[in-house]
C-alpha cells in the first residue's frame, strides 16, 4: 500500500476519536453550565420570601406553598420531559423549558395574590426546571459517556449545578440589596435565558444507548416498577427532596429567627453550594470505585448526624456555617449516584424517563419539605419539629438504600417471530 494512502487511513480513526472527545467535552461543559444556571437561580427563592411576603401581605406558608407546588410539578413533568428527550433529543426540550423558566420568573415579580404566585413560581418555573435539570441534562451525559466513566462524568456535571448554588446565592442577594426584589426577578429571568444558546451543545448527540435491547417506554417503566431496587431509589430520593427543599427555603428564616443576621443566612446557603461542589464531584468519583448503594447509605446517615448537631449546638454563626458546609458536602452528592444506579441497573435506552420517575419521588419530598416547613412554623412558631422529622427521615433513607441490588438487570432476548 502506498505510504501516503496508509497514513491517510490510519489518521481517520484518530480523527474520529478526537471528534468524539470534543463532542463529549462539549456535552459536559454545556450540561454543567445549564445546571449551574437552572439550579443556581432556583436556589435564590428563599432569599425572596422575607421581603415578598411583607410587601404583598402574605404568610410564610402561602409563599412556601407556591414553592412546594413548584417542586412537585417539577417532579411530575420530569418523566414526560425525559421521555420526549429520549425519543426526540434534549435540545428542543431545553429550549422550551428555558422559555417557561424565564416567563415564570418575570411573572413572579408581578404576582399580586398567592394564586398568581402559584401560577408563576409554581407552575411555570416547575415546568422550566423539569426540562432544564437533572433528568434531561444528566440523561444526555449518561448516554454519551462510556459506562466505566459515567459516574465521574455525572459527578462533574453535578458539580456544575452545585457551583451555581454557590455563586447564585450571593449574586441574588446582591441584586436584592441593590435593586430590590422586584427588579431582581427580571435580572434573574435574563440570566436563566442563557440556557437557550447552551441547549445547542446537547442537541443531536450520538450515544451508547443503541447497544441495549429495544424497549418501549411503557415496557421499560413496567420492568423497572416490578423491581424492589427501583422503589428503594424512589423513596430514598423522596427523603433527599424533603431535606433540600426545606433547608433551601427555610434555612435563611431559621437563621434570622435565631437572632442572627440575613447575611449569616445568605452565607449559610452559599456554603451549602460551596460544599456541594466538592460533594457532587467526590460522590461521582467515589461511585466509579466503590459501591454506590453503600455510599448513599453513608450520605443519609451523615445527614442525620449533622441535623442532630444543629439541634444540640448553640445557635451561633459558627454552628450555622459548619452545619451548612457539612450539609453541602452531602447535598447533591446523591444525584450522580442515584442517576448512575438507574443507568447501571436498567440501562440507558430510557434513562432520562426512568431517572425522571425516580426524581418525581425527590420532588414529592420537596413538596412536603417546603410546604410542611412553613405549616409547622406557622402553627408552632418554631422549625424544631421539622428538623427532628428530617433527622428521622435521614435514618429511614439510609436503611432503604442498603438492600438495593446494584447488578444490571438480566434480560432475555425477545423470541423470534414465527415464520
Amino acid at each position: 500500500m502506498h505510504p501516503m494512502r496508509h497514513s491517510h487511513l490510519a489518521a481517520a480513526p484518530l480523527q474520529g476519536t478526537m471528534a468524539m472527545m470534543r463532542s463529549t467535552r462539549t456535552v459536559l461543559l454545556c450540561a454543567a453550565a445549564i445546571l449551574m444556571l437552572a439550579m443556581g437561580v432556583r436556589q435564590t427563592m428563599g432569599l425572596f420570601m422575607p421581603q415578598m411576603t411583607v410587601a404583598n401581605g402574605w404568610s410564610r406558608d402561602e409563599f412556601a406553598l407556591a414553592i412546594a407546588l413548584q417542586n412537585i410539578l417539577w417532579g411530575a413533568f420530569v418523566p414526560f420531559a425525559g421521555a420526549i428527550a429520549d425519543r426526540y433529543g434534549a435540545g428542543r426540550v431545553l429550549v422550551a423549558a428555558a422559555i417557561a423558566y424565564v416567563a415564570g420568573l418575570a411573572l413572579m415579580a408581578v404576582s399580586q395574590t398567592p394564586l398568581h404566585l402559584g401560577f408563576s413560581a409554581g407552575l411555570l418555573i416547575g415546568l422550566g426546571l423539569s426540562g432544564a435539570t437533572f433528568g434531561v441534562v444528566m440523561g444526555v451525559v449518561a448516554k454519551v459517556v462510556a459506562p466505566e466513566k459515567r459516574s465521574v462524568a455525572l459527578g462533574i456535571v453535578g458539580a456544575g449545578g452545585s457551583f451555581g448554588q454557590f455563586a447564585m446565592v450571593p449574586y441574588g442577594a446582591t441584586l436584592i440589596s441593590g435593586l430590590g426584589w422586584y427588579a431582581s426577578l427580571f435580572v434573574l429571568a435574563a440570566t436563566a435565558a442563557l440556557i437557550i444558546p447552551l441547549a445547542a451543545g446537547l442537541s443531536g448527540r450520538v450515544d451508547h444507548a443503541h447497544a441495549t435491547a429495544q424497549q418501549s417506554a411503557r415496557q421499560a417503566f413496567g420492568e423497572a416498577f416490578g423491581q424492589r431496587s427501583f422503589h428503594f431509589l424512589f423513596w430514598s430520593y423522596f427523603v433527599c427532596g424533603v431535606h433540600t427543599a426545606f433547608m433551601a427555603l427555610h434555612l435563611p428564616s431559621y437563621v434570622q429567627d435565631a437572632g442572627l443576621s440575613l447575611m449569616v443566612g445568605m452565607t449559610a446557603l452559599a456554603l451549602i453550594g460551596l460544599g456541594n461542589i466538592f460533594g457532587s464531584y467526590g460522590a461521582g468519583w467515589l461511585g466509579g470505585r466503590a459501591s454506590k448503594k453503600w455510599l448513599l447509605t453513608g450520605i443519609y446517615g451523615l445527614r442525620a448526624v449533622l441535623i442532630l448537631y444543629l439541634m444540640l449546638a448553640p445557635k451561633t454563626a459558627f454552628t450555622m456555617y459548619t452545619f451548612a458546609f457539612g450539609m453541602g458536602l452531602l447535598w447533591l452528592s446523591t444525584v450522580p449516584l442515584t442517576q448512575a444506579l438507574v443507568a447501571q441497573i436498567f440501562g440507558v435506552r430510557h434513562v432520562s424517563m426512568l431517572a425522571g420517575v425516580v426524581f418525581f419521588g425527590h420532588q414529592l419530598g420537596s413538596f412536603c419539605g417546603a410546604w410542611l416547613g412553613g405549616v409547622i412554623f406557622t402553627r408552632q412558631g418554631s422549625y424544631d419539629m421539622a428538623w427532628w422529622i428530617s433527622m428521622g427521615l435521614a435514618i429511614f433513607a439510609a436503611l432503604v438504600c442498603a438492600p438495593i441490588n446494584e447488578r444490571p438487570l438480566a434480560r432475555t432476548a425477545p423470541a423470534p417471530a414465527p415464520a
